[in-house]
């Protein structure tokens, strides 16, 4: 593991789930090492999360940040830009508010890193029911995570599980040999501060659907080189819906993103900088 980093701060974006969010913490919360800061990046939410995380401070003593912003319609580019000018760490590891990291996240994100690099990892979707059945005691005791448990409360089997029982050798075979690409993935993927401020940030313009990739594409751009940790990292993602979701949205921001690829586009004006202002 580099030792070259100061201090690691994750960033865990949000929007009116509180029920959710509080299991993402109480999974930070579990993990074997502690020294990190939470920022959580709010596109707006209500009250209700407010006081998950006013709670959460009080009971677990981690250093939380809420980084808020008003609810102006789908901005997550711009709070995931905010949460990066607030953070104290000089490594960022991202995730999302509905997706509860398992107790070796974070020491396996800092095994792995290392300068001009980041790191591209997924997660294992839930069913609702599934969702909704788990507990602060689930995550604590981590059974959440034994795929035994999993299918006993309403998943079905599938390949998808090799994310779940992989481990040692056989982690490191899957990530080489997975056929999925190494992006910039919003739900699991950390890197240096200073790269993505080099690239300066996320793209606020963009709407839902692939502003995480159109930033990791133009790191890769300024030669920062992705590794798939896919089956080391491992998260589990609670259901829900996205009324936010835009088809044609995301088939025009998907033309950007291979756009951006073929031009080598490494940095955009309407980020980091702009907020700054």
């Amino acid at each position: 593991m580099r030792k070259d980093f100061t201090f690691v701060s994750i960033i865990v974006s949000t929007y009116n789930h509180p029920v959710w969010l509080e299991k993402v913490l109480w999974g930070f919360y579990a993990q074997s090492n502690k020294d990190f800061e939470i920022i959580i990046a709010d596109d707006g939410s209500g009250l209700s999360t407010e006081e998950v995380i006013k709670k959460m401070r009080k009971v677990t003593k981690m250093t939380i940040q809420h980084v808020w912003q008003e609810d102006v319609g789908f901005q997550k580019s711009r709070i995931l830009n905010k949460a990066v000018i607030a953070a104290n760490g000089n490594y960022l590891i991202f995730t999302d508010g509905d997706c509860i990291p398992r107790n070796d996240f974070v020491d396996v994100h800092l095994k792995h890193c290392s300068k001009g690099k980041f790191l591209s990892g997924g997660y294992y979707k839930l069913p609702l029911t599934t969702s909704k059945l788990i507990t602060k005691e689930d995550i604590l005791s981590q059974r959440c995570f034994k795929i035994q448990w999993l299918y006993k409360n309403g998943v079905k089997e599938s390949l998808k599980d090799l994310k779940i029982v992989s481990n040692g050798w056989l982690s490191k075979i899957m990530n080489k040999i997975t056929p999925a690409s190494a992006t910039w993935n919003g739900n699991n993927s950390s890197g240096w501060k200073e790269d993505i401020i080099k690239v300066n940030g996320f793209d606020n313009s963009f709407k839902y659907g692939g502003q995480d990739r159109e930033m990791g594409q133009r790191l890769i751009n300024i030669g920062i080189k992705p590794v798939i940790i896919r089956f080391s990292t491992v998260s589990i993602h609670l259901d829900h819906s996205r009324g936010y979701a835009d088809h044609a949205v995301i088939k025009k921001n998907r033309a950007y993103i291979k756009q951006v690829k073929e031009e080598k586009i490494k940095r955009v004006s309407n980020g980091i900088s702009e907020i700054l202002k």
